[in-house]
């Protein structure tokens, strides 16, 4: 395993699978009808963005097992960026969201496009109804699509086999964190059940998923598979608890996502439940007067942000992400793999928790 690992070139490998695969599957639908072509568009952007931390992790989930480098499996590994797709589109229209990377979101971009084009969906009331079930079946398609993309990869039955009942637990417990996020929406802020949240609905398939899969793939003994879930799931927990840091505190014209997401939709994140918990009933009744409203401003966040940091909630984040990713990086240090495995590993640990977007 002595070639280099160079992070630009495998996300460029990557993003020529995804490309591919999805301008096809898009020509398909539009040869079905001219009609699906905004379907087919956003079909096609809905992987265009992403750090490819996913389709990394798997990589070296098959790497760190003693396997090659593969073609094949970088198509394997790009499947991951699909689910993520999908996930992100499902995910933005539950939270009714309008940015991501810095774009108009799916079902956002289909009200666009609904509403400027002739035909019984240019009433805005039936755009937007529209655009919400269209967004939800592009989400809905891109998850059948990663299952497609996995299954043609072309690595052999055998190994695929491999991975089968852990393909679905990913898809079973990414439901159940969504299902969860939504059951305790506008709840009582509580870090445990937060993090139970974090837990399923991305740490798991962010970090430790593809990186079992990876080895599931490549015949990866069961010890090392232990170290790849002691190594995958506190840094995937980490990998959120910084999404949400940056979701309040970080540079929208970085991040591409709107400040306001997580107050106006009362998400159960841990700093919530940090700053909940350290606060008196007076400050309570303020994140109360703020929590699930929709006409929230810039002047509603600097309120929440400069509370939050009074009562020093993003700083017990930090150290519960410093935490998750020491955890992690020691896992790697028993970890009976090469050099470069370690260091690659290492490397996706920072580039996951040490970001400001």
């Amino acid at each position: 395993m002595s070639d280099p690992w160079d992070p630009a070139a495998f996300k460029t490998r990557v993003d020529g699978v995804l490309r591919s695969f999805l301008d096809e599957e898009a020509g398909h639908l539009v040869a079905l009808d001219d009609a699906l072509a905004p379907v087919a568009g956003q079909l096609r952007s809905a992987a265009g963005h992403g750090k490819r931390l996913r389709a990394a992790f798997c990589y070296w989930g098959w790497r760190a097992a003693g396997q090659p480098d593969s073609d094949a499996l970088v198509r394997a590994a790009a499947a991951m960026e699909l689910v993520h797709a999908a996930a992100i589109v499902h995910d933005d229209l539950i939270d009714d969201s309008g940015l991501r990377h810095g774009l108009p979101t799916a079902h956002v971009a289909l009200e666009t496009v609904l509403t400027a084009a002739p035909g019984p969906t240019r009433d805005g009331r039936r755009a937007r109804t529209a655009a919400r079930s269209l967004a939800m079946l592009v989400g809905d398609h891109l998850m059948a699509l990663a299952a497609r993309l996995f299954t043609t990869s072309g690595l052999p039955a055998a190994y695929l086999a491999r991975a089968r009942d852990l393909w679905a637990a990913l898809a079973r417990e990414l439901i159940a964190g969504e299902c969860l996020e939504i059951l305790h929406t506008g709840g009582p802020p509580d870090t445990a059940t937060s993090l139970k949240v974090v837990r399923y609905k991305t740490a798991k398939y962010t970090v430790e998923h593809p990186l079992l899969i990876g080895g599931l793939l490549a015949g990866a003994p069961a010890a090392l598979r232990d170290t790849y879930s002691a190594y995958g799931l506190p840094l995937g927990e980490a990998f959120q608890l910084r999404d949400d840091l940056l979701g309040l505190f970080g540079d929208p014209e970085r991040t591409g996502k709107a400040g306001l997401d997580d107050l106006r939709a009362h998400r159960p994140t841990a700093l919530l439940a940090e700053t909940w918990q350290a606060a008196d009933t007076s400050q309570r009744e303020r994140l109360r007067h703020v929590l699930g409203r929709s006409d929230l401003d810039e002047n509603h966040l600097r309120e929440v942000r400069d509370l939050m940091v009074e009562l020093e909630a993003p700083q017990r984040v930090e150290r519960m992400i410093l935490a998750r990713v020491e955890r992690a990086t020691r896992a790697l240090d028993a970890a009976g793999t090469s050099p470069q495995a370690r260091r690659a590993l290492r490397e996706l640990a920072q580039r996951a928790t040490d970001r400001v977007h």
